[in-house]
Formats: structure tokens, sequence, C-alpha cells
């Protein structure tokens, strides 16, 4: 009985905790949906008109696609350096590991505003700002945490005798990475790159300092679209967020059959080695 009651009190629990994240959303998406011109709550008559700007200004489809542009380059380069990091802190020994992993793990402590004035001065001289590769570099700086400690933690619960398995059956250390190492941590690189993309396609702080006429992201636009003026067509682009929840929960479910899928694949390429 008590387990019983305990397991209602965690489902009630987390049911309330996703009401409370998924609230805002709901309520952005009745305004939307309003005629008004101004943001209102609940919306008196229903119309298409914003999502229809959406569609007419062709300064909101730049911006998404600069904003999709810089968050799948950043995501692709910061699983790469993140996941070689990774393994270096995990497998590798050498000195002063504890230290380059604080420098590693700095862009999550430091304020985004000092990294952004920061960015800002030095890629004023370089000729980066407004720029996708400037945005790229200092989106890829953000999301190698994400990626490093996701990484980390996959290697942690790796089986290092498996590896070990594979290069005594004559297998090299790049083979072995490519064929154990990395299918038994496909899960984790992955979630490693989704925190990585959400991390630069909802970065606002230091795409300010960066931003310009030639090159503004989506998080930017709508910025100015709350600053300068109250611009109902945000509620529009804020609903779309629905399409990002539900991405992430297929996602989540692909993570888990490809973990179950690359678990099989790889006790099968041991055997079939020994």
């Amino acid at each position: 009985m008590t387990k019983i009651l305990t397991r209602s009190g965690l489902v009630l629990l987390a049911v309330a905790v996703g009401m409370y994240l998924l609230l805002p959303v709901l309520v952005v998406i009745p305004m939307s949906l309003s005629s008004s011109s101004f943001l209102t709550f609940p919306p008196k008559d229903l119309s298409l008109r914003w999502y229809q700007q959406l569609l007419d200004d062709p300064t909101w489809g730049r911006s998404a696609f600069a904003s999709l542009k810089v968050a799948v380059l950043s995501a692709m380069i910061s699983v790469v350096l993140g996941t070689m990091a990774a393994l270096a802190l995990v497998r590798g020994r050498f000195p002063f590991r504890n230290a380059i992993t604080a420098v590693l793990l700095a862009p999550l402590i430091v304020p985004y505003v000092i990294v952004g004035l920061a960015v800002y001065i030095a890629f004023l001289n370089l000729g980066l700002t407004e720029t996708t590769l400037g945005f790229v570099l200092v989106h890829t700086c953000l999301g190698v945490p994400y990626v490093m400690i996701n990484v980390a933690s996959g290697l942690v619960s790796v089986d290092r005798r498996l590896e070990l398995a594979a290069m005594n059956l004559g297998s090299g250390p790049v083979s072995t990475f490519f064929r154990i190492t990395l299918p038994l941590i496909l899960p984790s690189v992955l979630a490693g790159a989704l925190f990585a993309f959400i991390t630069s396609w909802d970065e606002v702080v230091t795409a300010i300092f960066l931003s310009g006429p030639e090159l503004t992201t989506m998080p930017v636009k709508m910025w100015s679209g709350i600053r300068v003026q109250v611009d109902p067509a945000v509620a529009a682009v804020s609903s779309l967020a629905l399409l990002v929840i539900v991405s992430t929960f297929l996602l989540m479910g692909a993570v888990k059959l490809i973990r179950k899928i690359v678990g099989r694949r790889a006790a099968l390429t041991i055997n079939e080695g020994q």
C-alpha cells in the first residue's frame, strides 16, 4: 500500500511539474491565434494573421535559417570536440587534469554577458562580428561542455573489457572506438548533440553582441520584437516550440531504440571476433 501511494505521489508530482513547464507554451498558443494587434489573453477572436505575417516577412525566414545553420554547425563541431575531450579526461592519465576540466566547464559558470562582451571585443578586431563563423565559434564553446558531460557519463558506464577484448583480437584504437566504443556511447553523444543544438538555437545574450544588419538570429529577432515593439508575431514564433517538444520526445524514443540495437551489435561483434 505504501509503495502504491509513493508511486502515485511521484506520478502526480511529475504531472504537476510537466504542467508547470508547459503552461507558458499553452498560454502563448491562444495568444498567437488572436486577431488583436496586441498580445491579449484570452483572445477575443481567432485568426491566423500573425502566422501569415511570419510567412510574408522575409526577415523572420532569414533569422530562422541563420539560427538553424549556426545551431547545426556548432552542434556538429561540439560533438566532435566534446567527445574527444571526454575520451581524454576519462581514459587519459596526465597532469593538471582537474584544471583542464575546470577550464572546459567554464562556459557553464561564466555569465553569458561577460562572455558576450569579451567575444565582441575580440571578434570586432578580427572582423568576425555579424558572421556565421563568429556565431559558430562562440556557440561551439558554449555547447562543448554539454557534450563532454554527457559523453563522459556514458564512457564511465562502458565496460572497459569490451575495448580491451577488441584490441586483443587485433583491432586498432581507431577501429575499436568506431566499432565498439562509439556504438555504446552513441545515446550519450546524441543527448549531448541535442543539448548543444538547443543551447545554440536558444542563445540570445552573446548573439545580441554579435548580431547586426548582416546577420540576426531568431532569438535576437524575437527579443527585438518584444523590446522595440510588442509584436504578436513573436507569440506565433513561440508557439512553434511545441514542434521542438514533440521532436525532443521522438528523439528520446529513438535514442532508447538505438541503445538497444547498438548494444546487440556490439555483443555480436565481440562474439564473432572470438
